[in-house]
């Protein structure tokens, strides 16, 4: 048993724990059960989630509802208790969630990686590198169209981190070549292929986005480009009104062997997308 669900255990009526100590075993539930998952875009417009969750739901008789936002806004709403579980990628933010005594335990589920795509014209002549600081500085150096998301989501963090790397901040330069969509990964890749701008995202949002006109994909390889996600359970001790046992036997799923494999299996146009984490971080 996980560290985190050993505290949670001993915090609940004996009742309760005999509840989530049922879930382990994979019981199906009772018809009509559901919970709600507040989630990242890129799982969702991927496709990865419509496939995972009807699975889920055959074997546990549990319905998932999923909220698809930025991993900052997901967290905000866990915080409100208007969630049981996340699954987001931003470990400092996930760390901070569960520090704050919001989330019972932060577990490694799967990776991605993240990409820089731009225009076929590429004005910065970043096509090929694999450092993406170096390649973000030229982006700068040629004050060519720039996209960001601009909404707190994972991706928006991380490109904050590298920019930061460069010690840029937003506001310290004249030019209007930095622009923000405030949008998902979708709309901003939608905003980058109508100005032949370039922009940052996630592996799998990239595959299936389908306006790419003169979009390519320009950078990858680099080991900061990393996607990391990890799933959390909302504490009940925070919000009675939580889906412990529930939400604890989606997570059991997500990270048993069967799911790790049912991710590792999920391909779009003959790509493997997601990584399974949680059975090499269990043997570490």
């Amino acid at each position: 048993m996980r560290e985190g669900q050993k505290k949670l255990f001993a915090g609940m009526t004996l009742l309760a724990a005999v509840a989530a100590v049922a879930s382990y075993a994979f019981l199906s539930s009772p018809k009509g059960q559901s919970i709600t998952l507040a989630s990242t875009t890129s799982t969702e417009n991927s496709g990865l989630l419509g496939y995972l969750l009807p699975i889920f739901k055959d074997e546990s008789g549990i319905a998932v509802r999923v909220v698809a936002v930025g991993t900052g806004q997901a967290m905000r709403m866990a915080m409100k208790g208007d969630a049981d579980v996340i699954l987001v990628h931003h470990r400092p933010s996930e760390e901070q969630f569960v520090r704050e005594g919001y989330g019972v335990e932060r577990i490694a589920v799967m990776h991605n990686d993240f990409v820089i795509v731009g225009p076929a014209a590429d004005p910065a002549g970043i096509k090929g590198m694999t450092d993406v600081a170096s390649a973000l500085g030229r982006v700068r150096s040629s004050r060519a169209f720039f996209v960001s998301r601009g909404d707190d989501s994972g991706t928006h963090k991380r490109e904050l981190s590298l920019w930061a790397a460069l010690e840029f901040q937003l506001g310290d330069d004249d030019g209007d070549w930095y622009r923000q969509s405030g949008s998902g990964q979708g709309a901003t890749l939608n905003v980058a292929s109508e100005m032949d701008a370039y922009c940052l995202s996630d592996r799998a949002s990239w595959v299936t986005f389908a306006n790419k006109r003169s979009l390519q994909l320009l950078v990858e390889g680099d080991p900061l480009l990393l996607n990391p996600y990890s799933v959390i359970l909302v504490d009940p001790r925070k919000y009675a009104h939580i889906k412990a046992a529930e939400g604890q036997q989606f997570i059991d799923w997500l990270v048993s062997e069967h799911g790790q494999q049912l991710i590792a299996a999920f391909q779009i146009e003959g790509q493997q997308l997601f990584f399974p984490d949680a059975l090499e971080v269990a043997k570490e």
